[in-house]
């Protein structure tokens, strides 16, 4: 076992447990109340993707050709445009849900089972929509800032979203055990595969990483939720 990685989950794991250190009042963020909790889970799940998810990601990108990489993810994506459709539906975004509905049915077909994003090229784009984005388009507020353990950033309202979309998902009903948890790995593995540019840049640029992710998401949030043109 990786030593520096047991060091370092133990450390989180004994913060967690001791409510470690507070954080200066003068200088805490308003939606981030349990910013002193969340900085320890952040630190435990920072170290299990440094000893497990990120030097995965970095093989797979080695090993899989980058056509199959991508098109791993586009079927992915196709998936999670049922899911998308199904959101916009209880937005009521038709247009928005007829155009995902339609990316689902060219990609599945044209683009052999989502394998290929025809759909993209026919000016028919991804909306990306999730349960959480639902709530917040129906006036529910986001809610305090919370880094969910192994699943990262997220708030109470979209830690209710992520458990809602969990059971929209159509791998949840893949009836074979192996099969489905073969689908969520390959899942997993691909999307932290496809963040590595990503993870990087936090790394390097951020002088704070913890407030640096917790401010891009909330931001990233609030656009999501009003599709690109929030309040200022």
């Amino acid at each position: 076992m990786n030593t520096k990685f047991l060091k370092s989950s133990v450390l989180g794991l004994s913060l967690l447990v001791t409510g470690c250190a507070s954080v200066d009042p003068e200088f805490a963020d308003p939606r981030d109340p349990y910013e002193s909790y969340n900085r320890s889970m952040y630190a435990f799940n920072d170290a299990l993707d440094s000893a497990i998810l990120k030097p995965i990601g970095k093989g797979y990108n080695a090993i899989v050709p980058a056509p199959v990489n991508r098109g791993i993810t586009n079927f992915f994506n196709n998936l999670e445009d049922l899911t998308s459709a199904v959101n916009n539906l209880l937005q009521l975004k038709v247009n928005r849900a007829f155009n995902d509905v339609s990316r689902v049915a060219i990609n599945s077909t044209i683009g052999i089972l989502g394998f290929m994003d025809v759909a993209s090229n026919m000016d028919l784009p991804r909306t990306d929509e999730d349960f959480g984005q639902t709530l917040g388009a129906w006036g529910a507020e986001s809610g305090p800032y919370i880094v969910l353990p192994l699943l990262g950033p997220s708030s109470s309202r979209d830690a209710v979203g992520t458990v809602v979309d969990w059971f929209v998902d159509p791998i949840y009903y893949i009836e074979d055990d192996e099969t489905r948890l073969i689908m969520r790995a390959t899942k997993v593995v691909d999307k932290r595969a496809d963040l590595l540019t990503a993870s990087n840049v936090v790394e390097q640029a951020a002088i704070d990483p913890y407030a640096f992710v917790r401010d891009a998401y909330l931001q990233r949030r609030q656009n999501q939720v009003f599709d690109g043109n929030p309040p200022e």
